[in-house]
């Protein structure tokens, strides 16, 4: 889906990623803004990025949307643990959990309030609340519309900040 902003508004357009073209699944949201809005994105990461490397509040082991990780850093670690304990004879449970989706559920308050205890500028916290709160959207296909609703929970997908607000989200988990 390709989303047009104009201010907080969004025009939801499906767009096809995929597999079945009827599975709704199969469709993703992305939201455009403008250069301004991008560019703010920017430096509000960039200052976020700092904050939680400086201080090591970022979760050493949270690999997802991080510079310099990956599924493979991740991985690395988890198997050379379960080499180890078969290697001990020491049981080991793993919990896998599926977050697929889980850009759309983000509660934005809950969210800003673990934000604002990082240690960040409150000028920063102020700015992602003004960048999420209070947003609408529409969704556009074949010539119709819908009625318009709010957005009361979601990091958007395509913006510079959703994949970094999401593994601030997580990260006490």
């Amino acid at each position: 889906m390709l989303s047009q902003v104009t201010g907080k508004k969004a025009t939801v357009v499906p767009i096809y990623k995929g597999g079945v073209r009827s599975v709704v699944g199969n469709y993703r949201p992305v939201s455009l803004t403008s250069v301004v809005c991008r560019q703010m994105e920017h430096v509000t990461a960039g200052h976020l990025r700092k904050v939680w490397e400086f201080s090591g509040w970022l979760y050493e082991g949270q690999h997802g949307f991080r510079p310099g990780y990956s599924c493979e850093s991740q991985l690395v670690p988890f198997c050379q643990d379960i080499a180890d304990s078969l290697d001990d004879r020491v049981r080991k449970d793993a919990k896998i959990t599926d977050f697929s989706k889980v850009f759309d559920l983000v509660p934005h308050d809950r969210m800003l309030t673990k934000i604002a205890t990082t240690g960040v500028y409150l000028r920063v916290v102020v700015w992602a609340q003004e960048f999420l709160l209070g947003r609408s959207q529409i969704v556009r296909e074949d010539g119709r519309i819908s009625e318009e609703v709010g957005v009361t929970s979601e990091v958007q997908q395509a913006s510079v900040l959703g994949p970094l607000l999401f593994p601030a989200y997580v990260n006490d988990i």
